[in-house]
């Protein structure tokens, strides 16, 4: 069964840094693609960043040039480097695996138990 643990998240001032993590288990993680995922109160889950296995990646417009997603295949890890971050970024965030980059479509349904990121101004 997919497991999925995020961590790393917690509070911020804006411009600061952060890195997320999240740990897989019940994959072949080198043939997944993978995805972080944000949610704020009361705003629909949107994909922030997506990796193929190949290495390729997808960025929101609104985090593209301020994030980093990567993997390390020997640890069936993913993780999400967020630098200059704004009050804007506060939000819950997810990680998911089996997911369609293109559409930002988590085709397994199943998500970590997410991480809280919270940006001060």
């Amino acid at each position: 069964q997919l497991q999925l643990v995020e961590s790393g998240g917690g509070l911020v001032q804006a411009g600061g840094s952060l890195r997320l993590s999240c740990v897989t288990s019940g994959i072949i993680f080198r043939l997944a693609a993978l995805g972080w995922y944000r949610q704020a109160p009361g705003k629909r889950r949107e994909l922030v960043a997506g990796i193929t296995s190949g290495g390729s990646t997808n960025y929101a417009d609104s985090v593209k040039g301020r994030f980093t997603i990567s993997r390390d295949n020997a640890k069936n890890t993913v993780y999400l480097q967020m630098n200059s971050l704004k009050p804007e970024d506060t939000a819950t965030y997810y990680c998911a695996a089996g997911i369609i980059v293109t559409t930002g479509v988590n085709a397994s349904g199943k998500w970590g138990q997410g991480t809280l990121v919270t940006v001060s101004s």
